[in-house]
């Protein structure tokens, strides 16, 4: 009997004192605190926020919605750090618990804070859609990028202080490990460089066409901080190293404001001249008259016979269409190229083709003279 009151008193010793000295009943108490406020974070994740939800869906503005979707997860999560708090409260601490307890609650505050702040850097970047017209829409996104690194080790340095540790030698640390990496990551950086020069100085965009001379060709599909991804006409992805835009050449094709034709046709030369000044006057005439292309003088449009070939007379037209997608252009081109050929026809000429003229050379053979015959024989004879 004696046996069993001692196992009795060994279990109310323990529920009274479980851990840190604190009862199981303390902390059943405090656990239920804690329950309490999570049953409160649903009630008002289903009541509050779905009402202001509501509210911000009748805005003509979209950043409200956004804001609130973003704000969501951490406005529960400050909930689950008051009822920690309370429970912390009644649970009473001292000593090393009670500290511990208190660090912890601070960095809940502290990660709460800061994901409040991050979760609102994405809704309230669409109110830097106006300075796209000033930065460019990758600059935009570049800075949203930023500020949310920014928050984030701005965050994890608060954290580390509330723990009492110093982040001024970590940041040393950092810089002396960053002077050492700079310099076996040279072409890192100079990539890094090359991408905020593109991005600065506007040179291309998400979409653009562009060539770099030897490089590649084809349009921009992602501008990171190393490089950027290209698509070639084939459809095949390159990755291009930013500093290759900026120690090359490049050119914008999607910058053009109006796309040009080039051509030389040649005619034959039995072409007169009256047919020569008919058909570049009506090709001219063509040219001026179809709204598809521009009439000149800026940029400048004209036909004119411009030399003689080997093998033909030959015009040179200079134009450019109005539109510069490269589909519209190619069904302009044919339009030009089908009313050339009616023209020349109509004209009675001919196109040229390369042609190589052989001549011949014959040599007749000289006949070698006869002696006439001696006739006097002939009449003794007789």
């Amino acid at each position: 009997m004696d046996t069993l009151l001692s196992f009795i008193e060994l279990i109310v010793d323990v529920w009274k004192t479980s851990s840190f000295g604190i009862g199981m009943e303390k902390m059943l108490v405090a656990f239920l605190i804690f329950l309490s406020f999570a049953f409160v974070r649903g009630l008002f994740s289903r009541f509050v926020l779905q009402r202001i939800s509501r509210m911000a869906a009748g805005t003509e503005t979209q950043i409200d919605d956004l804001l609130i979707v973003s704000l969501e997860r951490p406005l529960k999560f400050f909930f689950l750090i008051i009822g920690l708090f309370f429970a912390v409260e009644y649970l009473q601490l001292g000593g090393l618990s009670a500290v511990i307890a208190e660090k912890l609650l601070k960095s809940f505050v502290a990660v709460g804070l800061f994901w409040f702040f991050y979760a609102a850097v994405t809704p309230l970047s669409y109110t830097l859609h106006n300075l796209e017209n000033i930065l460019s829409k990758e600059i935009v996104n570049w800075l949203v990028t930023v500020a949310r690194w920014g928050v984030i080790l701005t965050g994890l340095a608060t954290v580390l202080q509330i723990w009492g540790i110093q982040i001024g030698p970590i940041i040393a640390g950092f810089g002396l490990f960053g002077v050492a990496v700079a310099l076996g990551a040279q072409d890192l950086f100079k990539n890094l460089l090359g991408g905020i020069s593109i991005l600065v100085e506007r040179r291309f965009a998400l979409g653009d066409w562009v060539e770099v001379d030897g490089v590649v060709s084809g349009t921009i599909e992602q501008i990171g901080f190393r490089s950027t991804r290209v698509r070639r006409f084939d459809l095949v992805p390159v990755i291009v190293p930013n500093n290759m835009f900026a120690d090359h050449a490049l050119v914008n094709y999607s910058q053009m404001t109006h796309r040009r034709i080039y051509w030389k046709v040649g005619l034959e030369y039995r072409t007169t001249s009256i047919q020569l000044r008919r058909v570049r006057d009506q090709i001219l005439k063509w040219l001026k008259d179809d709204d598809a292309f521009l009439s000149g003088p800026k940029p400048p449009c004209f036909v004119y016979v411009d030399s003689f070939n080997d093998s033909s007379i030959d015009l040179i037209i200079y134009c450019f269409t109005v539109e510069t997608d490269w589909e519209t252009w190619l069904a302009h081109k044919e339009r030009l190229a089908i009313s050339i050929k009616e023209i020349v026809e109509n004209a009675g000429a001919s196109f040229a083709f390369p042609s190589v003229s052989i001549y011949q050379e014959v040599h007749v053979p000289e006949i070698a003279a006869v002696p006439p015959a001696d006739i006097t024989a002939d009449k003794d004879k007789i």
